[in-house]
């Protein structure tokens, strides 16, 4: 079962039928004591597919990334393909030793990602930094986590990432890691009490001018670290009135002499949850008044 946020509302898409959901706000449907079962209820009150709304109306609107108030985080060195990729990036700073130590912890890397007025839905642009030469996507399973600590959904996230900035020095992460539009999340929640399969693959792949530059794929399989645990270490000390989003850590990175250009599509799949496309642009957003 998926969940859409929309321009006109939001809905709920079962086996193929499309139903609206009379909420005002992800904010009070994400503390819901069981979202699923809630969900599963107004399928049954509306009657099944005789009652679904026309596909023609959900696929005339404008779908939105699936976030209200929530905080988005981030988890780091969650895969080995990660790991080897900060060493080599920070070779100048040291060595990059510690992001082999951090793979190997019991405690993981988590960091502050995003607000939501910085996440880019569906279609919408992301950015890289003008003062970065060297700039990625990463592609992640995000986890949807209620007030309570319980994973109730997944998504498909986009950890746009400065690896020269982060590269120079491991304290500029915040600054290559968090800026406008770094972040996009989309396009729906899948909506799940179960872990997704570790089989569940992960792919992205990087259009330049209508032609591909880039394409990787990974698995769960690869994850280090299980995404419960990720949950409960960003729980332990903090309160998320309204939950949070969490991603998980990338496994796909690109060759060190592949860079992001103005421009550029990126379209990361995760199956069974869908496809999450971006274009890239350059340059400071215009604050809307």
């Amino acid at each position: 079962m998926k969940l859409f946020r929309t321009g006109v509302g939001c809905f709920v898409e079962n086996d193929g039928h499309y139903y609206r959901v009379p909420v005002t706000s992800l904010d009070a449907l994400f503390a819901h004591d069981d979202l699923q079962g809630y969900l599963l209820s107004i399928i049954e009150k509306s009657g099944g597919a005789d009652f679904a709304v026309s596909e023609l109306d959900f696929s005339s609107a404008q779908i939105l990334a699936p976030i209200g108030s929530q905080e988005v985080w981030a988890a780091g060195v969650t895969y080995f393909r990660s790991r080897s990729a900060r060493m080599a990036e920070s070779k100048d700073a040291g060595g990059g030793d510690f992001y082999d130590r951090v793979y190997a912890a019991e405690r993981p890397e988590l960091f502050f990602k995003a607000t939501p007025s910085r996440v880019a839905g569906p279609g919408a642009v992301v950015r890289i930094r003008s003062d970065a030469k060297w700039s990625v996507p990463e592609p992640e399973l995000t986890l949807l986590i209620n007030p309570r600590g319980q994973i109730i959904g997944y998504t498909v996230g986009n950890d746009m990432s400065s690896r020269d900035i982060e590269g120079e020095n491991p304290l500029y992460l915040p600054q290559a890691k968090v800026y406008d539009r770094s972040c996009a999340l989309g396009p729906c929640i899948l909506v799940s009490n179960d872990p997704l399969p570790t089989a569940t693959p992960i792919r992205i792949e990087i259009l330049r001018g209508g032609r591909a530059v880039f394409s990787g794929a990974t698995t769960l399989a690869e994850l280090k670290r299980a995404p419960a645990d990720l949950a409960a270490y960003l729980f332990r000390e903090n309160t998320f009135s309204f939950g949070a989003f969490l991603m998980t850590g990338t496994g796909i990175v690109p060759p060190d002499d592949f860079a992001l250009a103005q421009g550029d599509r990126i379209r990361i799949t995760i199956d069974p949850i869908g496809t999450l496309q971006n274009d890239v642009v350059q340059g400071r957003l215009i604050p809307a008044v």
